[in-house]
């Protein structure tokens, strides 16, 4: 099955206020017909960087079976979780970075690895804020759920 998968995260610029991750699932089924999921949440005390990885992988892990996925996201941090060679060199530095310093949210990055693994992904950038339309709804999702100030439980576990 080949699935579309839209993610943004925002951080509001206030890392203790409401921020929060937009995702959404686009498919068509055995009958043609197309269908759309969508996983959005709200956060408190967590960085821009941080929930662009949790949009990743609740798409990812929302996929019950093994799919091709098309993954579009704004985020150069994203982008650099799909450069083999910088992940492979933290793997290999067993995540460490510059001058040994420990890299940061690992417990999100190894999810990632694990959740990647089960689909072929193809990653696409859509530059932020360049008037591109799958980056505009990107950023629509993901500020649909940084306003939503009830949804703030991290059901993606902590840093």
């Amino acid at each position: 099955m080949k699935v579309k998968i839209y993610t943004d995260g925002a951080a509001r610029g206030n890392p203790d206020g409401p921020g929060g991750y937009g995702t959404v699932l686009e498919y068509v089924d055995t009958k043609g017909e197309l269908h759309t999921k969508e996983l959005s949440q709200g956060y408190k005390k967590t960085t821009n960087n941080r929930m662009e990885l949790m949009a990743v992988i609740a798409g990812l892990e929302a996929l019950n079976r093994p799919c091709e996925v098309e993954l579009y996201s704004d985020s150069q941090y994203v982008v650099n979780a799909f450069n083999q060679h910088w992940i492979d060199g933290w793997i290999k530095k067993n995540w460490r970075r510059g001058k040994n310093e420990p890299v940061k949210n690992v417990d999100l990055w190894k999810r990632l690895l694990t959740a990647k693994e089960k689909h072929r992904v193809t990653f696409i950038w859509v530059k932020g804020h360049d008037g591109h339309p799958q980056n505009e709804r990107c950023d629509a999702l993901a500020t649909g759920a940084a306003d939503g100030a009830n949804l703030i439980e991290d059901v993606l576990g902590e840093a």
